[in-house]
């Protein structure tokens, strides 16, 4: 999944990062809300994660802000622990709450109950199914060897299962915003479909990609 995380403290940003990371997550780590205002999409994240005390934009505003653009489920995390900074939290539409000191394992479930609390594995085909936790793709049951582009292309399109994506956005989730070209684009397409046994990456020409919705 990919996660937007704002957290001014270095130390907790980069350790809660590397974390989420080694888990296989892509995680956009700023330091300040301001910063992130002028480099996301925010249509691009699966979950939002805000240090609610920030030097120039508080977590809250930033969010506010935010849901203008995209509904995408936050946890605000914070050192403050009275009830109206918690009340403030779930009035404004907070996913969850989290209180510093706090174990990295118990924000990456916090996290995971949240984006995967439905499902985890998504039918494509009558043969195919794809596990959204752990970003592998199984046909009749026999995991497909993909590379880890290959996962994240595979995700993005499955999480917009029935719509189109397009190039920036494959720019974006897979290349990290990389000024990649879209030829660059279609030979991960092509490389990835010499792996399928059923082709279900529909070609929306000039524009993008798409799956359809399994019937």
């Amino acid at each position: 999944m990919k996660i937007l995380l704002v957290e001014d403290d270095e130390f907790i940003g980069e350790s809660i990062k590397d974390y989420l990371e080694m888990q296989g997550n892509k995680v956009d780590y700023f330091v300040s809300s301001k910063e992130a205002f002028e480099k996301i999409y925010p249509t691009h994240y699966d979950i939002f994660l805000l240090d609610v005390n920030m030097p120039d934009i508080n977590g809250f505003d930033f969010y506010k802000e935010m849901k203008n653009y995209a509904n995408v489920p936050v946890i605000f995390i914070t050192a403050y622990s009275d009830i109206e900074h918690i009340k403030k939290a779930f009035d404004l539409g907070a996913a969850d709450y989290i209180k510093k000191p706090f174990e990295l394992e118990e924000l990456e479930l916090r996290i995971k109950r949240l984006v995967f609390k439905k499902t985890n594995e998504i039918k494509i085909t009558q043969n195919y199914k794809f596990d959204l936790e752990k970003l592998r793709l199984f046909y009749k049951d026999e995991e497909v060897d993909l590379t880890q582009n290959e996962k994240y292309f595979l995700e993005l399109l499955i999480k917009n299962i029935g719509s189109v994506v397009d190039f920036e956005k494959f720019r974006d989730y897979v290349w990290d915003g990389k000024d990649i070209c879209d030829n660059t684009i279609r030979t991960q397409v092509k490389k990835l479909r010499k792996k399928l046994k059923e082709n279900f990456i529909t070609n929306i020409r000039g524009i993008g990609y798409k799956i359809e919705k399994s019937k």
